[in-house]
């Protein structure tokens, strides 16, 4: 569906390079995911992939058709949501929309409609520079939809967003998976990855230090441990033991054998702590 190979952009033609390197596949269906720090390189990755910077170097194909050929009607196709609100202030929601919806060669949706699915119905119609941080960013979010793409790109989705308005978004996200769309998730948010994406990339300084699905990471860089509350002396204890420690195999054991257990789960390591091991700083 879409390739990328040995993609590099250089913001100042004096280097170093932002991006450098960077190959990957998405296939159709597919939420595929870009985890990375602040500065990593993931917007402007997408950016690249959505024309809005220019391809200096390496190829991006859509169903094999290279991005350099490319005519206006490629923006029919796909749907935006940028980190930071780029909304019009003066207009309302519904405003905004109608307006964007105009942009399109192509049938759009009701705006009234998308509005109502993020929660923003009883603010169609107030001026959209007094919605606070977190209605401008669905806001944002239904207007990626209003075409009703089959590629979607979506740059930290849920940013500002609380827990129950978050959920909605992530089910509209699977939503659009179901029906088909293909969808570019960039986030250092760990926890919307491991929900949300069948494959990740991990991005460090601009180039991707690894990829595959969730699970797959974890099981190939994760330490698989167990945690155990017991009682000792009349107080509870909690301790961690790696599976993979001869001496903490033993440890459990005695634990196990000797103490009185109150709790034992297993546990895996998480897509932050595998970040950490490979490349030495946290995603946030």
């Amino acid at each position: 569906m879409i390739t990328v190979r040995e993609l590099y952009h250089d913001y100042t033609g004096k280097g170093p390079y932002a991006v450098r390197d960077v190959s990957f596949s998405i296939e159709k269906g597919e939420i595929f995911g870009f985890l990375g720090p602040s500065g990593a390189g993931k917007s402007t990755v997408q950016n690249i992939m959505i024309r809005l910077l220019g391809l200096q170097r390496g190829q991006i194909l859509y169903e094999g058709r290279s991005i350099r050929d490319m005519d206006a009607r490629f923006f029919n196709r796909i749907g935006v949501s940028f980190e930071h609100p780029n909304v019009y202030g003066k207009l309302t929601g519904y405003e905004n929309l109608k307006y964007y919806a105009g942009l399109f060669s192509v049938p759009t949706q009701d705006p009234l409609r998308l509005l109502d699915a993020v929660g923003l119905k009883d603010a169609a119609h107030r001026r959209a520079s007094a919605y606070s941080k977190g209605m401008k960013q669905r806001l944002v979010f239904a207007r990626a939809l209003l075409n009703d793409p089959d590629i979607l790109f979506l740059d930290e989705p849920t940013s500002g967003l609380d827990p129950v308005t978050a959920g909605t978004v992530k089910h509209l996200i699977l939503d659009k998976k179901r029906a088909g769309a293909t969808i570019f998730l960039t986030t250092h948010n760990m926890y919307i990855a491991e929900e949300l994406c069948d494959r990740v990339a991990f991005l460090h300084e601009g180039q991707i230090v690894a990829m595959d699905s969730p699970r797959s990471l974890k099981l190939r860089y994760g330490e698989r441990s167990v945690a155990v509350e017991y009682e000792e002396d009349g107080q509870v204890k909690k301790d961690i033991f790696f599976l993979g420690n001869e001496g903490d195999r033993r440890s459990l054991n005695d634990v196990v054998a000797g103490k009185n257990v109150q709790t034992i789960h297993s546990q895996e390591a998480t897509l932050e702590q595998i970040f950490i091991k490979l490349t030495g700083r946290r995603l946030a």
